[in-house]
Parts: C-alpha cells; structure tokens; sequence
C-alpha cells in the first residue's frame, strides 16, 4: 500500500527504493563503520528543560551505567595527547567496571589520540538544535556500533508524554485539531488537512516520519526471547503491524510510511547541497589514520556525488517563497520550534533512546541548517576557512547516521 507518488513532491516511492537499497545505502553502511563516523559524543545527563522528571527506565537494556570518570582520558579533553597516570588509571579500571547497559563508551587508543582534533567552531547561529555542550563534564563518547537503536521496553506514559509534547506543543496544526495522542489507544496521529502551507504541513510530516523511522526500528530490533545466558533480537511483525497496517491504524499506517520516504527526501537533498562543503582541499576527516582518512573522504564524496545524480529531488525553493516578511517570520518559527524538540529529547527517561533520539533530531537539524543556507555554500572558498557556512564534527556525525537510520 506504500506505493506511488508523495504528496508535495514529483517523487515516488519506486524511485526512492531502487535508488537506496542498489546503489545508496550499501556504500553509507560502510561510511558509518568508519572511526570517525561511529563515534559520537553525547551528553545524557542534561535535566529535562520542561518539566521535573527524575524518572528514568529502569529496564536493563535501557540503562547506562558509565565509569565514574569517562572513559575517554581527561588528556584527550583538554587538548593534550600526554594522559597522566592518574587518567590511565581510571581507563583501566573503567574497563573492569561492571556495565548494565546499553550505552558503551569505549574508545580505540588510535581513536583517542585523534579526539582532540575533532572539535570544531559551532556556528550555532542558525542552528535548529539545542546543542550539547560538548566540554561539559557530562558529555561522553559513545560508540554507535555498540549500541544499535533497538527496543528497550521503554513505553507507556513517560514514552507518551514525550512524543505528545512533540506533536501537541511544535507542530504546526490548526487550532481544531484536538491530542493526537491519548494514553491506552495506541499511536494515532493527528492528519493535517491540505489547506495548511507547504511549510507548516513539511514541518508536521519530517516529524511523523522520525516517528515512523523510530518506531521501524524498534519493530525490527525486538526482544524476542531472553535466557540467563543470551538474548535474541529480531523483527517483530506484530508490533510492526500495530503501528503501520492500514486496518489497525485506520489508514492513517501507510501515510506514516510515506512521510519517512518524504523525510529520506529532506535529507538526501540535504546531502547533495552540502557537496562545496566537503569538496574542499582543506576539509579533513580525521581521525589520525592518514591513509584511512583519505579513504574515507573519497567514500564520502562518492555518496554526496550519488546524493547529487538522484533524478527526483525535493525542491525546496517552494519553500518560504511568498511575501520577504512573512516568510523570515516563518523560517524563524520554523527553527525555533524544531529547536524546541531537540530539547524535548533531554525528557526521554530511557538512556538509549535518548541517544538516539539526540542523535536523529541533531542530524534533521543540521539537514534543515543546510537546505536554509544554500546562498552560503555557494560562497564557500575553495581554500582556506569557511566562515560563513560552518558544520561541526558533531553536526557531521549526527547529519550521515540519521540519514543512515532512514
């Protein structure tokens, strides 16, 4: 039933399909096996911005139980490649540390010495993301191959509450439109009516299709037995069902489905206009490996060249193109009320799912950051600084693994 055009796009879901699963995703998987790309620096302990919560899943595969100090030495932190004993020592005993969770830290030492090159200026002036603070004492590194987005047992009311605060408090939607969520009736979205504007029905559907995505990804990755000496994930089809089969959503599954392929296209056309950025001579991945950092940048360009040779891309020009007034007033709406719901994501009690949810809605902002500043990549120097269109280590990170999740 996932078939056919999308709406406010020439795209169909064919296109999309043949152009992934062939020629896209295969060379993106290998991307985010690489060092640079796996490693993500996260800070899990900021409070909740909205309301006080300090209840968190208790679920084991929820959990995170970090070392009392990070694992990554407090060298690497401050700028320095020498670690005094004392950081050596605590590296080693965090390795010996007991781990109930899900969210592990650990860090090649190849990995570690090359840290410290990876912070970059964050041009947070148009940013869409309530970003971490990356220095804080809180934030980690956490390896992403490590800790696969999967079903935690995280759900019920706090799980609710979160994507209610999401739909209910930012997206755009008429007045009319009532909760779209309610506690013991399943996940049933609210349907924007076609005469809302292009840009507030984008806005409501990238955040229906990171829903979707999300929720893919549990189903696919469920718990489906545990012993006391192994567990086994899998897909779990019912579950599946239970959020996207037209019966059982009342028709509402399907559309759900088709705003993930519109989210693909957001990003993917994210990709293709950040080609100038990355093209640059003096624009490096590094990780300390120069062979492999070479490697990899010619991986990545092939993938934003292949991002770029897709036939059917989303026009976002559409976009903010009526009255100059108005359509300022709307960008900034726009923003600020996707940079609320990366806040909302510091609300999230399950650990994991935090990470992840960080992580994605960091990667759709950095998309949205790109699309809005298309006059400032076409400015971009071929040498030197860029000073006008800025993407940190962190925005680069989080912008390749949520286009890897879709």
């Amino acid at each position: 039933q996932v078939t056919g055009y999308l709406d406010d796009c020439t795209c169909d879901v064919e296109t999309i399909d043949a152009f992934n699963n062939y020629k896209l995703f295969p060379r993106l998987n290998e991307l985010l096996e690489s060092d640079y790309f796996r490693y993500y620096k996260v800070n899990l302990k900021k409070p909740c911005p909205f309301w006080n919560d300090s209840s968190h899943c208790g679920i084991r595969d929820c959990a995170v139980k970090p070392c009392p100090s990070n694992e990554v030495p407090d060298g690497i932190r401050s700028g320095s490649y020498k670690y005094s004993e004392e950081a050596n020592n605590l590296a080693e005993e965090c390795e010996e540390a007991e781990r109930l969770g899900a969210v592990d830290g650990s860090l090649s030492e190849e990995t570690q010495a090359a840290v410290v090159r990876w912070t970059r200026h964050d041009d947070s002036s148009d940013s869409f993301c309530e970003a971490d603070d990356i220095h804080s004492p809180d934030a980690e590194y956490v390896d992403l191959l490590l800790n696969p987005e999967r079903y935690t047992g995280y759900k019920g009311p706090d799980a609710w509450k979160i994507w209610n605060s999401i739909y209910e408090e930012n997206c755009f939607k008429p007045q009319t439109v009532k909760r779209p969520l309610a506690p013991g009736r399943g996940e049933s979205f609210i349907h924007l009516p076609g005469y809302v504007c292009i840009e507030k029905r984008a806005f409501y559907r990238l955040i229906s299709g990171l829903h979707a995505s999300i929720n893919i990804h549990l189903s696919a990755r469920y718990l489906l037995q545990e012993t006391w000496s192994e567990k086994k994930w899998g897909p779990n089809v019912t579950e599946f069902q239970q959020r996207f089969d037209e019966v059982l959503t009342r028709g509402e599954g399907p559309r759900r489905l088709k705003n993930l392929y519109f989210l693909y296209l957001i990003e993917l056309r994210a990709l293709s206009k950040a080609l100038p950025f990355f093209e640059r001579p003096g624009f490096q991945l590094y990780t300390g490996n120069k062979v492999h950092d070479a490697e990899i940048k010619t991986l990545l360009l092939e993938i934003l060249h292949l991002a770029k040779s897709f036939p059917l891309h989303f026009d976002e020009k559409s976009f903010f193109a009526g009255n100059k007034n108005e359509a300022a007033k709307l960008k900034e709406e726009f923003r600020l009320h996707f940079k609320n719901i990366s806040r909302i994501m510091d609300c999230v009690g399950c650990f994991k799912c935090r990470l992840w949810g960080k992580l994605q809605t960091q990667g759709l902002g950095t998309a949205l950051k790109i699309l809005f500043s298309e006059n400032l990549i076409e400015k971009i120097p071929e040498s030197g600084p860029s000073y006008g269109f800025q993407l940190t280590r962190q925005e680069i990170v989080a912008l390749f693994n949520a286009f890897g999740r879709l």
